[in-house]
């Protein structure tokens, strides 16, 4: 691993402008989550808007919202906002939209799933009781029902003195990196896939194709592009007497 694997272009797609805005000035990839509420603002700055679909029984909060033309809100979701759900996207039944959330064209957040301060890229799915905090999804990224993004460590704390909690900070081979951000859940590549109940923990990279498979907690750090990431088991069958 080197410094090159942790640029926005070695986990993301920016051949397209709007993707690639997302990450302007970014030598490092989770520098795009400081700068994630000003492009919120960008994209909202005309106040709210509502070109798709809100069914009955949806919530919006009154923070700016705007709803491209094609994106559907179901019954029972929330949207406190500020938000951009863009063309085609889906806010389905019982899903929670918190503060500074953006679904690009095509994205899902499915029921029982809560995003907050989180950027999905298009296509970028988690259609099933997940939580996305403080994250980056790829393009393609589909998330396993029950998988958790964490984004705030346990020894996380706020100082007593100053109020504030400690920055999370990764070590990548030998090296430390102090992100400057006190919350971080996880920046996932294009294409990555996660199987049911995954935890990521505060903190993880994980390159652009690979699979994390069901059940797995994920320490904090970098993961490499294309890899199959499992939780290795010893089941026992065992004969009922």
């Amino acid at each position: 691993m080197n410094d090159n694997d942790l640029r926005p272009d070695a986990l993301f797609d920016l051949s397209n402008p709007t993707t690639a805005a997302f990450f302007d000035g970014c030598a490092y990839v989770w520098e795009a989550l400081a700068q994630l509420e000003r492009h919120v603002a960008r994209l909202t700055a005309g106040g709210r808007r509502i070109d798709g679909t809100v069914m009955d029984g949806a919530w919006l909060g009154d923070a700016p919202i705007v709803i491209e033309a094609g994106a559907l809100v179901e019954p029972g979701a929330y949207i406190v906002g500020p938000a951009y759900i863009g063309r085609g996207a889906v806010v389905r039944h019982g899903a929670y939209v918190r503060e500074n959330v953006i679904l690009l064209d095509g994205a899902v957040l499915g029921h029982a799933s809560e995003a907050k301060h989180a950027l999905f890229l298009p296509n970028a799915h988690a259609p099933h009781f997940a939580y996305v905090g403080d994250s980056i999804l790829g393009q393609g990224v589909n998330l396993g029902a029950g998988t958790k993004l964490s984004n705030l460590g346990i020894l996380s704390a706020k100082d007593p003195l100053t109020g504030k909690r400690p920055t999370i900070k990764l070590t990548i081979d030998d090296r430390e990196y102090d992100t400057g951000l006190t919350k971080f859940g996880a920046i996932l590549g294009d294409g990555v896939q996660t199987g049911c109940n995954a935890v990521l923990n505060p903190g993880c990279i994980v390159g652009p194709g690979t699979l994390v498979y069901a059940n797995t907690s994920l320490r904090k750090g970098y993961h490499p592009a294309g890899s199959i990431i499992k939780l290795r088991q010893n089941v026992r069958v065992m004969t009922r007497e």
